[in-house]
């Protein structure tokens, strides 16, 4: 069985910093992720706040990130870690994946977020048949047809903006009376013409093989409106991946994430988490310091319990 004394669980940008500093600082590491590098990051159209890059793609950042990660740890794509044990010697845990086990010394979960559903009748029927999760991947199949983003968040601005730019007729569906976007996405959608259905809902979506129309529900009168379309792009929040947290006794709270202090510490002793699975700001440049204050922080309890 391979021993490491790091051993971090996800690929995002939080991960694959941590593996950049915990290489640098000479410990033995490796990176796991059930997918490719990067998990939903990959599918970001745009960035426009990362600093360094005025505009970048998240996959395009992502393979950089990755490039410069490999140089200082290993990295398992596409290996699925199933459980995380507790031992009682000086590799304090067993990392099970769905292809091998392995020993670590320390633990951090970079185990990132998946997308949030809608729970709309008929969303799981046409899933792929008009209804995505992804503009990158899917949007190219929806040039010049009609299309609503349902969401009112950075992430559902920036796609419906992408979508926009393929050549998509896209409406903005939001359950509120204004977004929480930054303020200048949302000048962009004025400025782009995107059009906007606020206080509204989606309580079904209708089709016989694909998508062709939505209910949309007011959530000020509750009246219901068919309106015609051929696809729906979802974009409403991300549920967090705190399977193995909670395999392991770490503390969340009430939303579900991991809680953490400025270490990057859990409740559990050599155990860490950062990015979109942990309270606070879910950007990329947070994830990446948390990797470097995570990565740090386990080197420097490795060096103290030797």
């Amino acid at each position: 069985m391979m021993e490491y004394d790091i051993i971090i669980i996800g690929a995002g940008p939080g991960g694959l910093t941590a593996g950049i500093y915990a290489g640098r600082q000479g410990t033995k590491n490796l990176i796991l992720d059930r997918d490719l590098a990067g998990g939903i990051g990959r599918e970001v159209p745009e960035m426009e706040n990362y600093p360094g890059f005025e505009s970048i793609s998240g996959l395009k950042l992502i393979e950089t990130m990755k490039e410069q990660a490999i140089k200082n740890c290993e990295l398992h794509e596409n290996e699925n870690v199933t459980e995380v044990v507790k031992t009682e010697d000086e590799y304090r845990f067993i990392v099970k994946t769905d292809k091998a086990e392995y020993k670590s010394k320390t633990i951090i979960l970079a185990t990132g977020s998946s997308h949030r559903h809608l729970n709309a009748e008929g969303e799981e029927e046409f899933k792929g048949k008009g209804v995505s999760y992804c503009a990158t991947c899917d949007g190219f199949f929806f040039q010049g047809r009609d299309i609503i983003m349902v969401g009112g968040g950075n992430s559902a601005l920036q796609e419906a903006l992408y979508l926009k730019n393929l050549g998509a007729n896209v409406t903005l569906v939001h359950r509120r009376d204004e977004f929480r976007a930054q303020k200048h996405l949302q000048n962009m959608i004025e400025k782009e013409g995107i059009g906007v259905i606020y206080n509204a809902t989606v309580e079904e979506i209708k089709g016989n093989m694909l998508v062709e129309s939505v209910v949309l529900k007011d959530t000020q009168t509750g009246e219901l409106t068919e309106m015609p379309i051929n696809g729906i792009f979802i974009s409403v929040g991300y549920i967090p991946h705190t399977e193995l947290a909670t395999q392991l006794g770490v503390d969340l709270d009430e939303s579900g994430h991991i809680i953490i202090d400025k270490d990057q510490k859990t409740n559990v002793d050599y155990v860490y988490a950062i990015g979109d699975v942990c309270v606070g700001l879910k950007q990329w440049v947070v994830a990446c310091g948390e990797g470097a204050v995570a990565a740090t922080t386990a080197f420097n309890e490795i060096k103290e319990n030797n």
